[in-house]
């Protein structure tokens, strides 16, 4: 028998829904009109400019950016095109890295100003310093049990 969800789990539930399914909608809306990038390409860009020598395996990067290695190498195509990352054979390994351009940093620091803005106007102007702490820590908590379920279910 299902067991349904009691008002307090409904209230929660349904208030994360709205912000997972509305802010990503929101942040891309404003990327692209300012910047003409999407916010995960976006997301993508910045998680190579934060690596040593910009650059990172792909499998790795998919981890981090919390994608398919389909979804992350269809995105690193158009990033490619855009001259803004390029693929690279690893010496000695297997795999291929993406690697962040010249051009694709300026577009990072470019666009960052705007992406802050927009997550702090979105996000962080509601809530005051001791609910930002107990966001992190919730969104900790949560982020962590769905890696441990996932990475239990990828392995059954």
């Amino acid at each position: 028998m299902t067991k349904w969800l009691d008002p307090v789990e409904e209230r929660a539930w349904r208030a994360m829904v709205t912000v997972t399914t509305r802010l990503p909608g929101a942040l891309d809306t404003r990327l692209q009109r300012e910047f003409g990038i999407t916010h995960f390409e976006y997301w993508v860009l910045t998680l190579l400019s934060e690596e040593a020598g910009h650059r990172l395996q792909m499998s790795e990067l998919a981890h981090k950016a919390n994608a398919s290695l389909s979804r992350l190498s269809h995105v690193i195509s158009k990033l490619e095109r855009l001259g803004w990352v390029q693929r690279s054979a690893t010496t000695g390994k297997r795999g291929v890295q993406a690697v962040l351009t010249d051009t694709g940093y300026v577009k990072v620091v470019e666009v960052a100003p705007g992406y802050l803005q927009a997550v702090r106007r979105l996000v962080f102007d509601a809530l005051d310093a001791e609910t930002t702490r107990e966001l992190a820590r919730v969104v900790d908590t949560l982020s962590r049990h769905l890696t441990d379920v996932l990475d239990q279910e990828n392995q059954d």
